[in-house]
């Protein structure tokens, strides 16, 4: 709360009209011995002006970095009207909808943001969210296996997916019996080759397909997609939901005048109004095509009329079940993430469909512009020569990771060293740019990576003694 009005007469003022003596006569049912008395080690509390001088001094401690990480967690701007209205109190306190009676005004909401998010992947059907981009693609897992009538549980899982997404997905679903078969990808593009499935004999319940996947390359998933459908496969897109404002929608993938597309679609919400925060959180959203709504899980908020014929929003869906079923419920996530869905929803309203292609535009240019200066440097290279969206990898002639220090002790996140997931990937990094970086900001990092690479060059090899 930034401001806090009431004076002791008005506090005095409101006590009298509710006719109790005191603010501790309004906890008077909690027993005496329950009670901790006095804080002896917290201080005195501080006036405004000390306070918000201790929070600037530590706020400080944190530093300011330039950063190019991305990774599956992405810097955009956020206009300031989307979380001035998010922390209204009608949203700010609003809880996900379990009951009919949750507010009509949340339930729009989820109605629009449903909406919308159907309309950006192309596909029918969109649930109110979930925990993250990971655990919505274990989710999105499940589905694929519940649709098989759990006669297949195997799962083709490339290489290419984000690594925590991968590792959260073996977490939740290993112990129900269910594999997943990692893909290998094409060392010189850097995705996963169609002709990779031809070599998988067990049949599998889906195929996981990202785009861009964690490289940032653009994958070909429209060859794909008709291979896994061929093959009797669902097919699970795991997006940038930034990069559908210029890619082909995951409900339009494959060739031909009337392609399949794929069968369910996941990610990561973050990038739609939700601020890096240390980690989260974040939210997943998940759509899917009509004929699977009854293995999604989570819920769905319909639109209707009443008995006036007025417009009136209700819960249409509710599959998450575990409140009734418990392990036999279709899922068992607990709750959405009702908060950052109202960012979303904002964030997609005030930017529209043109203002959500300009920022996937600028990220593109951007992370282009930026790729450029960079391998402009000597030995230093583009790995893969495939399209990408907002994230390229860089092969440095030195140690990735020594290299990154050198450019955090300068001020500069100079992106995500790839070696610990990807052995073969030794002295390459990942590196994006969004909207937010001027061409001062990735002169800067040009400049300060230049001058690491160059002094490593001109450092005298170390003399050892025997």
């Amino acid at each position: 709360m930034p401001f806090i009005p009431h004076t002791d007469q008005d506090v005095a003022e409101m006590l009298a009209s509710i006719g109790v003596p005191s603010i501790d006569a309004l906890f008077d049912e909690i027993p005496a011995a329950l009670k901790c008395g006095g804080l002896d080690e917290v201080p005195v509390g501080l006036t405004e002006l000390p306070v918000t001088r201790l929070m600037q001094s530590r706020a400080a401690q944190d530093g300011f970095w330039s950063s190019f990480l991305g990774a599956g967690a992405y810097e955009h701007h956020i206009p300031a009207a989307i979380w001035q209205i998010v922390t209204r109190g009608e949203f700010y306190s609003a809880y996900t909808p379990y009951q009919a009676e949750a507010s009509q005004g949340t339930l729009q909401l989820l109605y629009e943001y449903q909406s919308m998010m159907a309309s950006l992947t192309g596909l029918e059907v969109s649930n109110a969210s979930m925990y993250d981009g990971a655990s919505a693609l274990a989710e999105a897992i499940l589905m694929a296996v519940r649709a098989s009538k759990g006669s297949v549980r195997r799962v083709l899982l490339p290489a290419t997916v984000h690594p925590r997404y991968r590792a959260v997905a073996r977490a939740i679903v290993a112990n129900q019996g269910i594999e997943l078969a990692e893909l290998p990808y094409c060392a010189e593009r850097g995705h996963t080759l169609p002709e990779a499935l031809d070599g998988q004999g067990e049949p599998a319940a889906a195929l996981v397909i990202p785009q861009p996947n964690y490289f940032g390359v653009l994958e070909p998933v429209d060859a794909l997609t008709d291979r896994a459908h061929a093959r009797g496969m669902l097919a699970i897109a795991v997006v940038n939901p930034t990069s559908l404002a210029l890619l082909k929608p995951p409900g339009q993938w494959g060739a031909g005048t009337q392609p399949q597309g794929a069968d369910i679609c996941v990610g990561e919400g973050q990038p739609l109004g939700v601020p890096l925060a240390s980690g989260g959180p974040y939210f997943g959203f998940m759509t899917a095509k009509q004929a699977l709504v009854r293995q999604m899980p989570g819920r769905i908020v319909g639109r209707t009329v009443d008995m006036d014929g007025q417009p009136g929003f209700a819960l249409t869906l509710q599959a998450r079940e575990q409140h009734i079923r418990r392990s036999k419920a279709t899922s068992n996530i607990c709750t959405n993430q009702g908060l950052l869905v109202t960012a979303a929803t904002l964030y997609l309203s005030l930017l529209g469909p043109q203002g959500l292609k300009n920022v996937a535009l600028a990220c593109h240019d951007r992370t282009r512009a930026l790729v450029e200066r960079l391998t402009a440097i000597p030995g230093v290279e583009r790995v893969f020569g495939s399209p990408f969206f907002h994230e390229a990898v860089l092969r440095l002639p030195a140690s990735a990771a020594e290299v990154l220090r050198a450019l955090r002790a300068q001020g500069i996140l100079g992106g995500l060293a790839l070696a610990g997931d990807y052995p073969e990937l030794a002295d390459c990094v990942l590196v994006c740019a969004t909207e937010t970086k001027t061409d001062d900001d990735l002169d800067d990092y040009a400049q300060k990576l230049a001058r690491i690479l160059s002094r490593r060059r001109e450092a005298p090899p170390c003399a050892y003694k025997s």
